[in-house]
């Protein structure tokens, strides 16, 4: 059935034309008028009940508007739009009640609205109502609550390509403007280019020019179904690809081994994603079944749809084993709701594959099911029925009280920073906590985790094990300190290698005595990102601190910190006496030659030595 056949006329009206743009007008001057409250500071800035709300059914409700127009009775639409906007009034206000508390810094965002809505929420939020949208929409045009298929199809794709020619539009408009601004300013009129970084000249223009956008891909159906057709065949192709990439991807798991899956950390989201591309190109060359598709296209379609069964299944269980060590965060809520989405799609693909008879028909029954599945899980996800932090925050308190996650590692700073309301209430909690193991420490750490502001500062606390484990001793036989490995980095200075505080990060240690007091000092190689190796030397209150750093850049010399490791290196008095000024002493650096660099002997020809012996030490 062809588009033009499946819309009706109406949508050319003038009328119609009208009401779409006015609707762009009346949402440039809504987002301007909240865009001036925050700057402002004014009532409406202060009060993210009204403003978030505001902010979110100001940036997708119009365009859900504009595209009914012309299609819905109008007191369906209004039904409708009344029922998104409440969907919208829901998630935004959950949004900010689960805001409430957190102290963040002042870089994180002016807006209290935006900041709230930052994250998974907006785009999560348009995701349920592009789905929903279309699904209505479909309804009213067919005059029955499900739909035919081929409505489902039609109507979904001509919105994705109008959305995407929209955004081409508002694009291609404002290089033009800059253009224009461009050429006024050569002849010293600079009026142009201040007018473009006014928000009460580009926020009402992008909104008009997005609402004109919209309607003129409206109203030529013709050019919509040639982009969506073009744009299909060419991903159908791209499906016998992925088929043969990921067929011989699961074919030589059994020859490798799940291990190297599980240590990239980022394995169910990989997984995900692979099953995502097979989802969309399976579809692609599906369209709406009744496409004659080429047989290479056919059998890999048929193909794709049995891999993704498997690959979902592995995505479960590397998710499960994460979830078994560590406990649920928020990322591995929404993973796991993922997750669910992806079984629907794995099972019912299967059972449409097994199908020899048909060209994957069934699929139709799966996708809009699943569609069902997926405004489920968003909604469940967007409110408090199953918040991510929420579930995660009260996994790892659990965790905590079962003793399932050590005092050590638990992670305060997650709490603090992911962890939204609940976690604050959470750590008010832990600083009040009187028993258990290390209940002083915890309630210390959660005390410290509530007064911080930055998101980024602290990193994760490391553990007598994951420090030993992070750490490569030289020369050969070394012994690490025992209280350099106990002792908790934790808020201590940010120049703390990562390999103190997390787990899986790697650096080389030297252990060596620089001043000859018979007591070991640790020469930590961290890699890029920090100046120089790092000394690190017990103080007399018996911490370990950050004492010097070697003028030193590995990747300026590897043969110079291949020399260090194999201990094939001398103490000896600086060349050139430090200058003291009171109790801080100052070393001159010496200055380093690559010619020096390229004399010494490369590391595959040196031979270990047994140790460092010291010649001399600096007085």
């Amino acid at each position: 059935m062809e588009q033009d056949e499946l819309l009706p006329s109406v949508q050319v009206s003038t009328r119609v034309m009208g009401l779409r743009l006015l609707t762009g007008l009346v949402q440039g001057a809504l987002l301007y008028w909240i865009y001036r409250s925050a700057q402002q500071g004014g009532w409406l800035a202060s009060t993210p009940a009204v403003m978030a709300p505001l902010l979110m059914a100001g940036l997708l409700l119009p365009a859900m508007l504009i595209s009914a127009m012309g299609y819905m009775a109008p007191k369906k639409l209004a039904l409708w739009m009344l029922l998104a906007a409440g969907a919208v009034l829901a998630i935004a206000l959950h949004a900010v009640q689960r805001d409430v508390g957190l102290l963040l810094a002042s870089g994180a965002g002016g807006n209290p609205a935006w900041r709230v809505l930052a994250g998974p929420v907006l785009p999560c939020g348009a995701v349920f109502l592009f789905i929903a949208h279309t699904l209505v929409l479909a309804g009213a045009l067919d005059q029955r609550r499900i739909a035919s298929y081929d409505r489902y199809f039609d109507l979904s794709w001509k919105l994705v390509v109008q959305l995407l020619f929209s955004a081409v539009f508002v694009g291609a408009l404002w290089l033009v403007l800059l253009m224009g601004s461009g050429l006024f300013a050569m002849v010293k009129l600079d009026f142009f280019k201040k007018m473009l970084t006014e928000a009460w000249f580009n926020v009402p223009v992008i909104c008009f020019a997005w609402s004109c956008a919209m309607h003129i891909t409206d109203v030529r159906p013709a050019i919509v179904r040639g982009i969506r057709s073009l744009l299909l065949v060419l991903l159908s192709w791209l499906l016998l690809v992925a088929a043969v990439i990921i067929t011989g991807f699961l074919c030589t798991l059994p020859f490798t081994g799940l291990a190297a899956l599980w240590s990239t950390g980022h394995a169910t989201a990989l997984l995900l994603a692979a099953d995502a591309v097979l989802i969309v190109l399976i579809n692609a060359a599906f369209q709406n079944g009744h496409v004659k598709a080429a047989l290479a296209v056919r059998v890999s379609a048929r193909v794709a749809a049995l891999l993704v069964l498997p690959l979902t299944a592995i995505a479960v269980y590397a998710l499960g084993l994460r979830v078994h060590d560590y406990g649920w965060t928020s990322d591995r809520v929404i993973a796991a709701a993922a997750l669910v989405v992806a079984s629907c799609y794995a099972f019912g693909y299967a059972w449409a594959a097994q199908r020899y008879e048909s060209w994957l028909v069934p699929i139709a029954i799966v996708n809009v099911a699943t569609s069902m599945v997926v405004l489920a899980v968003l909604m469940a996800l967007l409110t408090p029925i199953a918040d991510p932090a929420r579930l995660s925050v009260n996994n790892q308190m659990a965790r905590l009280a079962k003793g399932k996650t050590k005092p050590a590692l638990f992670d305060f700073h997650y709490l603090r920073f992911e962890g939204q309301r609940y976690g604050q209430q959470a750590l008010e909690q832990l600083a009040q906590q009187s028993s258990g193991p290390e209940a002083a420490w915890i309630r210390e750490q959660a005390s410290k985790a509530l007064k911080e502001v930055q998101p980024w500062a602290p990193a994760r606390p490391g553990t007598l094990v994951s420090v030993r484990d992070n750490l490569t001793l030289w020369p050969q036989g070394a012994r690490l300190p025992d209280s350099f490995a106990a002792q908790r980095w934790q808020g201590r200075d940010g120049s703390v290698p990562g390999c103190l505080t997390m787990a899986g990060m790697k650096c080389d240690a030297l252990i060596l005595d620089m001043d000859g007091d018979g007591q070991p000092e640790v020469l930590l190689f961290s890699g890029a990102g920090y100046p120089g190796p790092a000394l690190y030397r017990r103080d007399s209150d018996g911490e370990w601190s950050l004492h010097g750093r070697l003028a030193l850049q590995g990747s300026a010399c590897p043969a110079l910190v291949e020399r260090l490791k194999l201990g094939q290196f001398q103490l000896v008095a600086p060349p050139i006496r430090a200058l003291q000024l009171g109790a801080q002493v100052l070393q001159f650096q010496s200055a380093f030659d690559q010619d020096d660099c390229k004399a010494l002997t490369p590391a595959s020809a040196m031979v270990p030595a047994p140790a460092a012996a010291p010649a001399a030490s600096s007085p």
